[in-house]
Formats: C-alpha cells, structure tokens, sequence
C-alpha cells in the first residue's frame, strides 16, 4: 500500500507531520509500538496480506462503496454534490475499513486478545464483528456517558461477543476511553493488539489507521473521474479524531486544484470540539498534535451533539496540514448538524450519522455565507448511518418544539453572482475557470 502523503516534509521517524505526531509514550508501550511500527512497513506491503485484506473488504465488508449524485439536496444548496456512501458498507460505517485491517494484522502478529475504545459506538461495532470473524476475544473501553446516549451500538457489540466495559473517569467520554485502553494495553503487551479507531495516538497508530481508510479516497477519486470527469473542486468530511476525513483525503491530496475541507464540532456554544480553531500544539495521547486545553496544560471539556466528534485533540497529520494551510477546518454547530439531519433524510432518504451530519450542514450553507462558491463541485463523506442517533434526534426534538418547523425543507437564498474569488475557496477557482 503506497503511503499518500501532503506535499510537505512529513518525515518517517516515528511518524512525525512536520512538527506534529510522534511517539511521546512511557517505555512501556515501546516495544509494542516498534514492533507495530515494522509490521505496517513489512506486513502491509505484503502482497498476501493485501489480497486477504481486499478480499475481505470486498466479499465481507462491501466495498466498493457507491458515489452518489444528490440531485435534490443539489438544488437546495447550488452546490453540484457527491455523496460518499461509507454509510452502506458492513456495520454501518467507514469504521470497519480499519478494524478489518488492523485485526487481520493482528492475527499476523500471533495476538491472541484484542482491545479497543469507542465513542458514538461505529468504532466498537465494527471491531466487534472483525474480532467475531476472527474468533478473538474482545474488550471495548467506552465512557459511561456515551454507553447512556448509544445503547443500541452497546448492545450490538454485546450481540457479537464483544465485553464492553463502560469507563466514568473524567468526562466519561472518548478520551477516558482511550486512557483506560492505553493502560489495559501497557499490561498486556505480549497477547494484545490494541485496534485503536482513528487517526490520533503515538505512531505508527496515525500513519496505521490513514492506510486503512485510504481505500475510501481512491475509490471516491476513480469514481468521481468515470462519473463526472476531471477531480472535485471540494471534499468534504466531519472531523472528530480525524480518520473519515484522512481517508477522503488521501485520495486528493497531491491535487492543489482539490479544496480538502474537514468539518469540526461547534457544539451549542461555537466551541464545542473545533481543535483547529481553539487548540494549541501539545501532547495528547502519546501524540503532539492541536489539543483544547488551558494556560497550564490541562485537558478543557469538549462537547457536541455527535458522540464521535467530542474528542479534545485532532490526529496529529491534520494538525499538519492545517498548519501548512493545504487544508481548512471549518465548524458546524449543534443546530446545524441536526438540521441537516433532517434535510439529507427528507430529500435524499438518507438518514446520516450526526457526525457526517455535521459535514452536510457544511454543504448546505457553504453558498449562503460564501464558503464556497455556486456550482462547485463537492464530494461529501457519508461516513456512517445515523439508526445510532434516533433517540438522539427525538429528545432534541422535545427539548427545542420549533425545531421541527425550522428543519422543513425549503429553497435557500442563493445570491445570483458568488464571486468566484473568495479567499477561503482558492482551490476551487482554478477548477471552475478551466471548465469555463
């Protein structure tokens, strides 16, 4: 598997972005980090292990997944917009394109137990039914409160065999998860592979899950050419820790004419969990990388409506290409998020996660506030299904009883001339005069 790296100077040791990644781990976890670190050099290359990698993807998990035209969501948005549908691959999201990598890399490595952590819970499923088909034993690390707002995926992971154990330190979220795994991890380092979720951790873990999620930017880019020609002026994906979004990403990235946006979580107060608009450099989980938190260093709340995005730190490779400004982070508040929610159901028969809801909401008003301009051609990540955030979306609905009326589809206010030199859409500009 070809590395796709942006064009700057990432360099190999220990999986450094420029100024960002790294591994900044007790010794402890150096040996299992290492021998990871020659397996996804050595094995992932290995032509066996890609054809029962591609094997599996294909025949188990689905792939490929489809690029769709959204006609009407188009009009609404004066936006020419391609779905990703990672959404309709096996287990509901672009979850299991990792966990099936990374279990069968396991299995090559001999370990015989598996542990993981999750948040929204896609994560947890989608190694649940890998660890399933693999017949390995598996426990996932969740935080308390979200094991309370996604019982329905707790219960899933439960159903394929998985022991799900809920973690109440802290803020009983994401990031608790993933210290509580960490440390099972430093326990148990000759029997366990840790299928960390996303794109965030000590290396190899960064560079490890953006292989894995690749597969979804090659596809969307093959798929964009035969269907409509030529690149994207835009892609666009949600951002919690960041592996949707690489994964699109990686597809693009060496096309300066392809605008790489990543969608943040605003919360209901602006701030929410947008680490690339509130964060400042620093080590989170074994990685430097944009982390929210105080003057003296310590770990501030984060929060937003979608489990998976709540996360206080951003994979440390999109930490470096904001730095380099090849791509922009944008945030998408709470209200937002469930309005597209309720839009992308009642025109496309889609009904989202919340955290691909919140790259939705970004196409849906990008015109309007000239984020990107009319008629651009977009490519968003449907990065999972929103069954999980039901209950979600109806105590939402009883708490805001206007919220209804206010998610009704109607025509947006599309000025008739977007100029097409916005500064924050440079990319894009190039693209639409070629084609003129």
């Amino acid at each position: 598997m070809k590395a796709i790296r942006a064009p700057s100077a990432w360099q190999p040791r220990f999986g450094a972005f420029g100024e960002f990644g790294g591994r900044y781990v007790s010794e402890l976890l150096w040996p299992a980090l290492t021998e990871l670190a020659d397996a996804v050099d050595k094995v992932l290359p290995d032509a066996a292990f890609r054809a029962e990698l591609d094997e599996g993807l294909r025949t188990w998990a689905g792939r490929p997944t489809p690029l769709q035209r959204a006609a009407r969501l188009s009009a609404e948005c004066a936006l020419e917009l391609w779905l990703k549908r990672e959404d309709l691959l096996h287990g509901g999201a672009h979850k299991t394109n990792n966990a099936l990598g990374q279990v069968l890399l396991a299995r090559r490595l001999g370990k015989r137990r598996l542990i993981a952590e999750t948040g929204a819970g896609q994560h947890g499923v989608a190694t649940a039914m890998a660890a399933a088909r693999a017949g390995l034993p598996l426990t996932i690390y969740m935080g308390a409160r979200d094991v309370a707002r996604q019982s329905v995926n707790v219960e899933r992971m439960r159903l394929l065999g998985a022991e799900v154990v809920a973690v109440n330190d802290g803020s009983a979220t994401l990031k608790d998860a993933i210290n509580e795994a960490l440390r099972d991890w430093a326990t148990n380092l000759a029997t366990t592979h840790y299928v960390l979720g996303s794109v965030c951790g000590p290396d190899p873990f960064p560079r490890l899950v953006r292989e894995f999620q690749a597969v979804i930017g090659r596809e969307a880019r093959g798929q964009f050419a035969a269907a409509a020609g030529g690149v994207p002026d835009a892609v666009v994906a949600c951002v919690g820790g960041g592996s949707n979004a690489i994964g699109l990403f990686a597809g693009f990235v060496e096309d300066a004419g392809v605008a790489l946006i990543g969608v943040e979580a605003g919360g209901r107060d602006g701030g929410g969990a947008a680490k690339c608009a509130r964060g400042r450099a620093g080590v989170l989980h074994g990685a430097r990388t944009l982390v929210l938190q105080d003057d003296d260093g310590q770990i501030e709340p984060s929060a937003s409506i979608a489990a998976g995005l709540d996360y206080p730190a951003i994979g440390p490779e999109h930490a470096a290409l904001h730095a380099s400004g090849r791509a922009r982070y944008v945030a998408v508040n709470d209200d937002e998020a469930l309005a597209a929610f309720a839009a992308t159901a009642r025109l496309e028969g889609i009904v989202p996660a919340l955290e691909s809801a919140h790259a939705m909401a970004f196409a849906l008003r990008a015109v309007r506030r000239g984020e990107l301009p009319r008629g651009a051609r977009v490519v968003v990540n449907v990065s999972g299904r929103g069954d999980k955030d039901l209950a979600t979306w109806m105590k939402a609905g009883v708490q805001r009883p206007a919220f209804a009326a206010a998610t009704a589809p109607v025509p947006l206010p599309v000025p008739e001339d977007v100029p097409f030199d916005v500064p924050a859409f440079t990319n894009s500009r190039m693209n639409l005069e070629r084609r003129r």
